[in-house]
């Protein structure tokens, strides 16, 4: 029960491709933000689409994988838990950040060539 304490899942589109740097030891971390979008019918009745920013992160495994087959643009839906940072910066103002930690993806974008359904194989 306890993993359901802070979990979020999403699915969005990479806003940028991930900037992935590799730390001391080898281990990488991957960082990018995620566009969701939402949809609704003001008072007038025209749709609306109103989009939220994440700013997701990734580590190890995860992050190598992203790399390779996450790019601008595609669709991904992702699992991982929400944390919030602080630091100083340059100038000794307090910052603050929120992110996604990621764990898990599913890239849903279908990768270039791919067979899609109702294509025939002849």
């Amino acid at each position: 029960m306890n993993a359901l304490r802070n979990k979020v899942q999403l699915i969005g589109n990479l806003g940028m491709n991930p900037e992935v740097k590799e730390l001391e030891g080898g281990r990488k971390v991957a960082k990018f933000t995620l566009a969701t979008n939402e949809y609704y019918n003001n008072k007038k009745g025209e749709k609306v689409q109103e989009t939220q920013w994440h700013n997701i992160v990734a580590w190890g495994k995860t992050a190598e994988l992203m790399e390779q087959l996450l790019d601008k643009g595609k669709e991904v839906m992702l699992e991982g838990k929400l944390t919030n940072r602080t630091w100083d910066d340059k100038d000794g103002n307090k910052r603050y950040i929120t992110e996604v930690v990621a764990n898990d993806f599913l890239l849903m974008t279908p990768k270039e060539g791919a067979k899609k359904e109702g294509d025939l194989p002849f």
